[in-house]
């Protein structure tokens, strides 16, 4: 052990306890921050399912390989990182005695070619995902970049990290293999002992690279520690309990039913709740639960969710990853005085502090940060453009690698400012007292819910106390019983089950709205007012039958996620199919049979309540292949679907700010060229009409293109009469046939 093991070894020891230290002091006190939020029992099990999910999420990196170019480079740098810790303790002795190495594993070929392989492994990932991150740099892509708004320094550190860790690996690797410390076989250092053959044979060089090793660890320790706010490098320990404790312990992402509105980690009962005591959804950011702080520490800032952002993309202001990393920055400003024991009433007065100098010892921009508005248009936080933005289409969420669950966070906002400030979009007033006064949001009157059934050549059976032998009661909805345009939807699935004799029923003017409008703008109280109507309503029509049998189909994507979804929290239980679901079995049980193909070209655009909230993707596709038209899916569909611009109750919004979403979604679906557009959802038809509509007049579309419920479609296949088969040559005419037979 000559003087420069003993200086680089020396100097390695004590700042790797340095550092080490603060790391460790650092962990303790995101414990203390993350624990400022609200409780929420609701994470706490069962334990195999959630271990189990985060197992397949981690190992297999199910949701990373969302994106195939980034899956396995991502995959290879996170095993560098943590296997290839144990080269990082294995350097502690190497830049001490250049020979050293872990006792047993060092003499065991497998173990060197894993080190081999996480060594070269390190270098390809990070070297792939540097030269990814400059292809989509926002200097090149503007706007459009995932990465538009993400914190670069962070970046460029954690990836020369990441590169100079990997080369240490086989640096350290290959000087060893110069000097000749160990009889490693090649192939299990395939890259080090070639390189080893042009080094030196220097114990020095040895050192000097797992000080190098060392050094590149301790610096990237010290960093961190002294940044809580940098979600790139503290993901690789916190996305391991964001995944854990997601809000659906089955592994599903939080979308589906949004998260009930809760205080003091107890679903909030609005009959017995007290607005001194209770938090009415989020209007500080210590109402958030401690999953939301959790969420906000563990955002890498990748941009995914921004990518497939709706809003983003048409201009507005609502960037998912922009929002969660402000709430973050100001959360972690703001920690300080609330482990103080800082707290604010409504009106923004002190009352968790008091005396002559009840700020000493707090940090005066924890002070500072403490007085800002969560959500403002003057110095708040967060701007009111960005939370009215959102559509509630969930695509940040179905993207998100580490599952961060911006909707819910969004809707907790959206309820803060609803119900206690009365701070929302004008639009939305008059949609809250038609809901309130009507039933729907239209303002229509309830005696009218069955004009839809006036111009049908059969009679619309509807409930009248008793289902009698009806399988399904056919829960209309408001825009089928009101829109004109999906009326005709709801004529074309009643006429259709009328042909393949299902035996359904309509409430009509019993009927009214779920209240998924309502609930998405934030009103909690006018949603369970409608939703607790409407349950004791089903309950009673399906009176004495088996959950199994108390079948529901719906024509509305929202209805039916209302239904099927949130409804069982308030105590309704039902057997809930979109119509796209039944009417493709009632094809493929022959119940329904298509005589004629329809030759047309036809995209098909998902509704999000339908397909990325629900998985319902291939139902409505079938559909459209049974009519024999040809589908041309748009570039993004499926689970990668643009929203159409109507969820989060932006259908009753004016769209004042950037292009219009539906716009945006009908240019691309007229980028397939097709004769219809077609659908399965009511707000999704009337959106992407309105966007039809104005491309046609300006002069970009076709006046030829419809937009078209897939039940149309398939009303149309039905019905038509067979083409007529072509006689052949030196055959009979029918009528000489005829003539014959006669």
């Amino acid at each position: 052990m000559g003087a420069l093991q003993l200086t680089l070894g020396g100097l390695s020891v004590v700042l790797g306890l340095v550092a080490w230290g603060m790391f460790a002091a650092t962990i303790a006190r995101f414990v203390r921050v993350i624990r400022l939020g609200q409780p929420d029992s609701t994470r706490n099990g069962p334990f195999a399912a959630r271990m189990k999910t985060l197992i397949k999420e981690f190992a297999a990196h199910t949701r990373m390989n969302r994106k195939r170019s980034v899956g396995p480079a991502h995959w290879l740098v996170m095993w560098g990182f943590l296997l290839g810790s144990l080269a990082l303790f294995e350097a502690y002795g190497e830049v001490f005695v250049p020979t050293w190495g872990w006792p047993i594993l060092d003499d065991f070929p497998p173990f060197q070619l894993l080190m081999e392989l996480l060594g070269v492994g390190t270098i390809v990932g990070i070297l792939v995902l540097m030269a990814i991150r400059q292809r989509n740099h926002p200097r090149r892509a503007d706007r459009q970049s995932r990465f538009q708004g993400s914190n670069f320094k962070w970046a460029y550190f954690i990836e020369a990290v990441v590169l100079i860790e990997g080369i240490g690996i086989i640096g350290v690797r290959a000087a060893k293999a110069a000097l000749g410390a160990h009889e490693t076989p090649t192939w299990a250092a395939f890259v080090s002992n070639p390189v080893g053959e042009l080094l030196p044979a220097s114990p020095n060089l040895v050192t000097v690279f797992a000080f190098v090793k060392l050094m590149s660890a301790t610096v990237w320790l010290i960093v961190v520690a002294r940044t809580m706010t940098m979600g790139i490098a503290w993901h690789r320990f916190s996305a391991f309990f964001n995944i854990y404790f997601k809000r659906e312990a089955d592994g599903g992402v939080a979308l589906g039913a949004l998260k009930p509105m809760m205080s003091g980690g107890k679903v909030l009962d609005l009959e017995e709740a007290d607005p001194d005591e209770d938090t009415f959804g989020v209007g500080k950011v210590e109402d958030f639960s401690w999953k939301g702080w959790l969420d906000f520490s563990t955002c890498t800032e990748c941009g995914r969710c921004q990518e497939q952002c709706p809003a983003w993309n048409t201009g507005k202001p609502l960037s998912p990853k922009l929002l969660i990393t402000q709430l973050r920055d100001h959360a972690y400003a703001k920690a300080p005085y609330l482990m103080a024991g800082g707290k604010r009433d409504i009106a923004g007065d002190e009352v968790g502090l008091s005396g002559d100098n009840m700020y000493a010892g707090i940090d005066v921009l924890a002070i500072a940060e403490s007085q800002k508005a969560l959500i403002g248009d003057d110095g708040g936080v967060i701007d009111p453009d960005v939370l009215w933005s959102c559509t509630s289409c969930g695509a940040c969420v179905e993207q998100c690698p580490v599952d961060i669950e911006h909707v819910d966070h969004i809707v907790d906002m959206r309820r803060y400012q609803v119900m206690i400030e009365s701070s929302f979009p004008s639009e939305l007033n008059g949609m809250f007292k038609n809901l309130e006064n009507k039933g729907n949001p239209w303002g229509q009157n309830a005696k009218d819910r069955l004009a839809w059934t006036e111009d049908l050549d059969f009679e619309v059976p509807v409930f009248e106390g008793d289902m009698e032998d009806a399988e399904y009661l056919f829960w209309v909805g408001c825009a089928g019983a009101f829109e004109d345009r999906a009326k005709k939807t709801t004529r074309a699935v009643a006429e259709l089950l009328h042909m393949a004799d299902v035996k359904y029923k309509v409430l009509g003017s019993e009927e009214s709205c779920t209240g998924d409008p309502a609930r998405r703008a934030g009103n909690e109280f006018l949603f369970q007012m409608l939703a607790q109507q409407n349950v004791e309503i089903l309950n009673s029509v399906f009176e004495g039958r088996e959950r199994k049998t108390r079948k529901v189909v719906v024509t509305c994507a929202h209805c039916f996620n209302t239904l099927a979804n949130e409804y069982p929290e308030l105590g309704g239980q039902f057997d809930v199919v979109h119509h796209t679901q039944l009417l493709n079995r009632l094809v493929r049980e022959k119940q329904l049979v298509p005589v004629a193909p329809v030759a047309e070209d036809v995209t098909y655009h998902d509704p999000c309540y339908l397909g990325r909230h629900n998985k319902v993707y291939e139902a409505p596709r079938e559909l459209v292949g049974a009519t024999g038209a040809r589908l041309r899916e748009m570039p993004r569909h499926g689970d990668k679907s643009m929203c159409c611009g109507a969820g989060g109750a932006r259908m009753w919004m004016e769209e004042k700010i950037g292009k219009r979403i539906n716009v945006e979604r009908v240019d691309e679906a007229l980028g397939t060229a097709p004769s219809k557009i077609a659908t399965g959802c009511p707000f999704c038809k009337v959106m992407l009409n309105d966007g039809l509509t104005a491309r046609q007049s300006d002069g970009t579309a076709s006046e030829k293109v419809e937009i078209v419920d897939v039940a149309q479609m398939l009303l149309e296949a039905v019905k038509r009469k067979p083409e007529p088969k072509p006689i052949a040559l030196g055959a009979p005419s029918l009528a000489e046939a005829a003539v014959e037979e006669g």
